[in-house]
């Protein structure tokens, strides 16, 4: 811990002479999940658009594991100088952090925001097997029977393991949780009939619920979605305040040079306003969110309290 005060104290010394050169070398960008996963795909899109504005190449390191924790320790423990940086998805901060027995680093103070980068929503869906066409309809049965009806998620700790948590807490209902290991299998299940609900994020089961294999019930938003906009939201559709979002963000280790960090804000929020990225982030359902660092962090700090009590008073595992 000591040689790490030194090191971002050393840092901030050199803060803005360091900045005027920034980047003299490429970046390395964390990213806690396996190649090919939502994040990894967000990640390089975002990542390809940076190297542009920064005349350096931007690195992939994708390093999965650990409720993704694993890769948010090493940028946590990375001298802060701007040359490794993290891509963080709300599980990594705000979800993972609270519900994992072993946290190896404080996300609130060991990493720095720099630029959220987008927002999507999940979608509570129904299996076409099962009865339910509303919101409404759910939570009646699962009141006149508790602990009757199952809901998949792609598994322990992830936004839609704790955001059906959340749905049952304010909806005062008793919905069994089974996890998969992923969201294809959990996905194929609900299709089946073998589980009656999932929550899942919108780029993974909007294209089963648009062909009619699974029945869109109501979206996790404060608003409805673009790519799905004939699906209330479920606060509109009976659970009146509910809100349950995934973002994801570039972060850095604690003790970065603020005008580094300012200088990455500045070029991921070009990036996003741009039609070429707007463009692609349309086509997997992610909106961007070009806003200030602090605007960042305020939302970790949020979310953190947000997840955290929701999985003290469901009791939410991951194993």
């Amino acid at each position: 811990m000591i040689v790490r005060c030194m090191l971002a104290a050393l840092a901030l010394a050199a803060g803005g002479s360091h900045a005027a050169g920034y980047p003299e070398r490429p970046i390395r960008l964390i990213v806690p999940q396996a190649p090919g996963s939502a994040s990894d795909t967000v990640a390089r899109i975002v990542g390809a658009e940076l190297a542009q504005r920064l005349g350096q190449q931007v690195v992939v390191d994708n390093r999965p594991g650990g409720a993704l924790l694993i890769g948010m320790e090493m940028v946590a423990r990375a001298i802060p100088d701007g040359y490794t940086l993290g891509y963080a998805p709300v599980g990594a901060l705000a979800i993972s952090p609270n519900i994992a027995r072993h946290v190896p680093f404080d996300p609130l103070r060991d990493i720095a925001a720099v630029a959220q980068v987008a927002n999507n929503q999940m979608l509570l869906a129904a299996s076409p097997a099962s009865p339910f066409r509303s919101v409404r309809e759910v939570i009646d049965y699962a009141k006149q029977n508790p602990g009757k009806l199952s809901n998949a998620s792609s598994g322990n700790g992830t936004p839609g393991h704790v955001g059906m948590e959340l749905f049952k807490l304010m909806a005062h209902v008793d919905i069994v949780h089974v996890p998969y290991k992923g969201g294809a299998a959990a996905i194929t299940d609900l299709i089946s009939g073998q589980v009656q609900l999932m929550m899942e994020s919108l780029n993974s089961i909007t294209p089963h619920a648009k062909a009619g294999r699974v029945r869109a019930l109501g979206v996790s938003g404060a608003a409805r979605s673009s790519a799905l906009p004939e699906v209330p939201t479920i606060a509109e559709a009976g659970v009146a305040g509910y809100e349950a979002t995934t973002w994801n963000g570039i972060v850095a280790p604690a003790g970065t040079p603020q005008p580094v960090i300012a200088k990455l804000n500045a070029r991921v929020n070009d990036a996003l306003r741009s039609a070429a990225l707007r463009e692609k982030f349309a086509a997997i359902g992610a909106e961007p969110m070009p806003v200030a660092p602090g605007q960042f962090a305020a939302l970790i700090r949020s979310e953190y309290a947000k997840w955290g009590d929701v999985v003290r008073r469901s009791g939410a595992k991951i194993d």
